[in-house]
């Protein structure tokens, strides 16, 4: 994050189309001359970033090398972690080697790799253990996800109240207030639904403002209108995970098949949440109908 009157914000718009979910245009628009070394280094880790949100796992891992700055190799670990389930156990073991060295163990974008690796990991105390003196915007709004996963909505609220006095309109305080806002319901949800609608007048669609809008939508029991916005979202990134599994869980609500779109999920995103629910209610209504018999 850019210190507070440092002159101009170079990367303002690069880090803004990655946190809205625009990762093409992230990637599209990277090119910005004049920029000091440290700069450069946080410009490639949000380009490197926006291809793992875009899937391309291998072109971020052949891309990095064993000479790259330390951010680099952190975002290098993400990928090879995503990349496959046979990677995880000696990335982790790497991630876990590289946080006790004293030299780069304090890295902000090492710690929060970290904590975006353990929250996969649902190991929501060893990720706040790396996240939770966060010095960065990222840093505080990946620990309000982490303590809303917790379900320690006091917590998350803590955090961002941080955000909002350092910077009340940052996209990243804003999302994270919609979160908190959907995490605890009533009409907090019209809140949140009005705060993508804000993103949503103000920047280009994305699957991650419309999933947002949608998620608000079904909260309030409007479904078909949540069914709308996904399938806009769909056309946008016909694998987005969060897109099909939110269409599993629409599709059901306005009596449609849900089956395509839980398909979709398990053959792209195996390891997704939903899909390993999913899975652990099918193997537990087997074994329930083979006792029976």
């Amino acid at each position: 994050m850019a210190a507070m009157g440092a002159g101009p914000d170079h990367l303002f718009n690069l880090r803004n189309h990655f946190y809205l979910g625009a990762y093409q245009t992230a990637i599209n628009n990277s090119e910005i001359p004049n920029l000091s070394p440290e700069n450069a280094i946080e410009r490639d880790c949000f380009v490197f970033r926006s291809y793992i949100a875009l899937g391309s796992y291998q072109l971020v891992i052949s891309e990095i090398d064993e000479s790259a700055a330390t951010p680099l190799q952190a975002v290098k670990l993400l990928a090879m972690y995503l990349s496959s389930p046979q990677n995880k156990e000696s990335t982790i073991s790497s991630l876990r080697e590289w946080l006790a060295d004293s030299t780069i163990g304090n890295n902000d974008t090492l710690r929060l790799i970290a904590g975006i690796i353990f929250l996969h990991e649902e190991d929501y105390n060893e990720a706040l253990k790396h996240t939770h003196a966060g010095r960065t915007m990222d840093l505080l709004a990946l620990n309000v996800q982490i303590f809303i996963k917790m379900h320690r909505s006091e917590y998350a609220e803590k955090q961002l109240r941080v955000m909002q006095q350092i910077d009340e309109d940052h996209s990243l305080t804003q999302l994270a207030n919609a979160w908190l806002n959907l995490a605890m319901g009533g009409s907090k949800i019209h809140e949140a639904y009005l705060i993508f609608e804000d993103f949503s007048e103000k920047y280009p669609m994305t699957s991650l403002i419309l999933n947002g809008k949608a998620v608000c939508c079904m909260q309030m029991g409007n479904f078909d209108e949540a069914e709308t916005l996904l399938l806009e979202a769909l056309n946008k990134d016909a694998k987005d995970p969060e897109t099909l599994a939110n269409l599993v869980v629409c599709s059901l609500h306005v009596g449609k098949s849900s089956s395509r779109y839980l398909s979709q999920l398990k053959l792209s995103h195996p390891e997704h949440i939903l899909v390993k629910h999913v899975s652990s209610a099918e193997d537990n209504f087997e074994r329930a109908l083979q006792s029976v018999a």
